[in-house]
């Protein structure tokens, strides 16, 4: 292996490694190396999402978006990962027991995760982690190694395949020149243990070379150089992970992904990444006079955009991209906690959710048939086939029947949201026309002439085969509604029964006016939100005394344990209502005893140990956006409605808001 000499400063891009030099409003930043606590947060630009973790050049692992494999279950795949390196400075490897003066920043403004730290007395290394924007299954590690004395550097990179993956590992070696560099790419592919899903991923280094060194690689990916004291090197890792659900060849265009940056260049590649993500924060929330909250709701946004992109027609899941939680399936988060905030702030992201739903309806139409109903029956979870891919022991999967017309709501509001007629005409209606069929056939008609739903899972997951539950009938009222008003713009005619089962569907409520979880509730504990949804986000109940009563009521019922979406919705309700000071107690509940260290990233419960949970993000928003400001949803667009804000909050902007990409503002009274 020849050595590289290096004297020079090869300056592919700039790091900055002072630790003041970070926006508290755009960045989380970490220096504790030592906490045994440590979940970290991932960069994801919507095809895959990249968890570094806290040791030298260490990635947990890639994840894709809607690839799956299975086990009992589909489950989503961990991609084979190309970002791992080793780093031996004279013999001496990098490593947890050479660190100190570490630190890690996350940077929401330009998506990018930044490890600084001191190896020894070697070297100040500086390594920045990237998914990129502009390349949805591509990303980098970009590498800054300040000697602190002569050095001998050598660098691996490990190309690590995960155990689901079956042992006949396909590896490539290739050697190319590209704008007068030599490149080594080096790939691995496999298939996936049980549904043989094919994917390969590919790395390569990138740095300049002095003048007459051609040759400067060794086998598997790795280099040498010599580097003088008080010298900089820059070197970046670019690696791509491709699977054969987006690519008949993944292997050859993971390969060709890599010699595109390694030629473009990454100055214009970063370039691009970084507008992109301007554009995204286009939709932005701002806090004046509360510097947590901005940070907060700050991560809540950072980690939707993440998550999705537009034009995928994909969905976001319960953990994004960040793990394997609920095994990358989508529920209910998507359309009442996740889709709401982009609708407001991201028209792409949200047209990509409902296409995800809209391209689903044929296997709901089978699962309604296999049931025995009309029209078309949503799976609680769903992969990328949209079949139910809930494990068999839950009986959620079978009876959380909400989720259909929540699909409903969802898309209705998309129209309302951009009045696109053709769009409701040629994707949308067909969808909900088939949910108010499966709505009526659902429903079964009392002796009184009223409509009961009967034996299913409320939101409230410890409720199991109750009838009439308020929330699944309130929100099947409000999917047959939403189907008449779409069928008269559509020109279509309305089948009587919608109506009658819409007029007719049984709401329980108590004697003294509290509307009743379900059929016989009796004050029991309650796992999550239930009955307070149909205030806000449904906007179904909206007499002001029976919200109270109902806040009031359920309040204390809610698992103090459970999701952390319920006590946002709670929240924005008592904004709405002007208690200022109980809206901010119940937004600070919906995350501080959710925030896991070092950087904040949501457990779904108080207490809990599972990062990163987008639901809980997309609730915050909800609380800020709906809640605080006062956003609405009507048949007329956006309206805002009479709210208040936190006390201590001097100002709320948020900008890029719907079709016209308004700002809307409150401020302190």
């Amino acid at each position: 292996m020849k050595r590289i000499v290096v004297f020079f400063s090869c300056m592919l891009f700039i790091l900055s490694v002072k630790a003041a030099e970070y926006d508290p409003a755009w960045t989380i930043r970490t220096t504790d190396y030592n906490t045994d606590r440590y979940f970290g947060v991932a960069v994801a630009n919507g095809g895959i999402g990249i968890l570094p973790s806290k040791d030298p050049f260490s990635i947990q692992h890639v994840i894709l978006n809607h690839v799956f494999d299975a086990t009992d279950v589909s489950t989503v795949l961990q991609g084979i990962n190309p970002f791992n390196m080793r780093m031996l400075l004279n013999g001496l490897s990098v490593n947890s027991n050479t660190v100190s003066d570490w630190e890690q920043v996350l940077n929401m403004k330009n998506a990018f995760h930044r490890t600084h730290f001191k190896s020894g007395s070697d070297a100040e290394i500086t390594y920045t982690v990237y998914a990129l924007r502009n390349m949805p299954y591509t990303g980098l590690v970009c590498v800054e190694v300040k000697a602190l004395k002569n050095l001998n550097m050598t660098v691996e990179n490990e190309i690590r395949v995960p155990d689901l993956y079956k042992k006949d590992v396909q590896i490539n070696c290739m050697n190319m020149t590209t704008e007068g560099k030599p490149l080594q790419i080096v790939r691995k592919a496999a298939l996936s243990a049980n549904r043989g899903v094919k994917v390969s991923a590919s790395s390569t280094f990138l740095f300049d070379v002095p003048d007459g060194v051609n040759q400067y690689f060794d086998g598997d990916n790795s280099f040498s150089v010599s580097i003088a004291e008080g010298a900089t090197f820059h070197f970046t890792l670019i690696g791509s992970v491709c699977t054969d659900k987006q690519f008949i060849d993944p292997c050859n265009e993971s390969d060709r992904e890599v010699i595109y940056v390694a030629n473009r260049g990454l100055d214009r590649t970063l370039a691009l990444h970084d507008k992109l993500w301007n554009e995204m924060w286009e939709g932005d929330i701002q806090i004046e006079g509360d510097d947590e909250a901005q940070r907060v709701v700050r991560l809540a946004l950072y980690d939707l955009y993440s998550s999705a992109r537009a034009n995928s027609r994909l969905s976001i899941p319960p953990f994004g991209l960040s793990s394997q939680g609920y095994n990358g399936h989508i529920f209910w988060d998507t359309e009442l906690w996740m889709y709401p905030p982009m609708l407001f702030l991201n028209k792409g992201i949200a047209e990509s959710m409902m296409d995800y739903r809209i391209d689903r309806l044929e296997p709901a139409r089978q699962k309604a048939y296999s049931y025995g109903f009309d029209g078309a029956m949503y799976p609680w979870e769903s992969d990328a086939e949209g079949e139910e891919a809930c494990p068999t022991w839950a009986m959620t999967g079978a009876f959380e029947h909400h989720i259909t017309p929540d699909i409903a709501i969802a898309l209705w509001n998309y129209y309302r949201m951009y009045k696109d007629k053709q769009w409701l005409q040629e994707e949308a209606y067909p969808v909900l026309k088939a949910i108010a069929e499966f709505c009526v056939t659902r429903a079964d008609k009392n002796e009184d002439g009223s409509y009961s739903i009967r034996n299913v899972v409320c939101p409230d997951e410890y409720a199991i085969n109750v009838d009439d539950n308020a929330f699944t009938n309130g929100s099947a009222i409000i999917a047959l509604r939403n189907a008449m008003k779409a069928a008269a713009i559509c020109g279509e005619k309305v089948p009587a029964e919608w109506k009658e089962v819409a007029d007719g569907l049984r709401i329980p409520r108590s004697e003294d006016g509290v509307t009743l979880e379900y059929e016989g509730y009796d004050g029991r504990v309650i796992k999550q939100a239930d009955v307070n949804l149909l205030s806000f986000p449904l906007n179904f109940i909206t007499d002001v005394e029976t919200i109270k009563k109902d806040l009031a009521y359920y309040e204390d019922k809610i698992d103090k344990g459970g999701p952390t979406m319920s006590f946002s919705a709670l929240a924005a309700q008592h904004a709405r209502l002007g208690d200022a000071d109980k809206a901010y107690e119940l937004f600070l509940q919906a995350f501080r005893p959710n925030q896991l260290p070092p950087f904040g990233v949501l457990a779904e419960g108080a207490g809990g140990s599972n990062p990163d949970f987008m639901t809980g993000a997309g609730g915050l928003l909800q609380t800020v956006i709906n809640g605080f400001c006062g956003l609405e949803i009507t048949d007329q667009g956006i309206k805002q409605i009479p709210s208040v804000l936190p006390k201590h909050w001097k100002k709320l902007t948020i900008t890029g808001v719907g079709p016209d990409k308004k700002t809307y503002t409150r401020t302190q009274k």
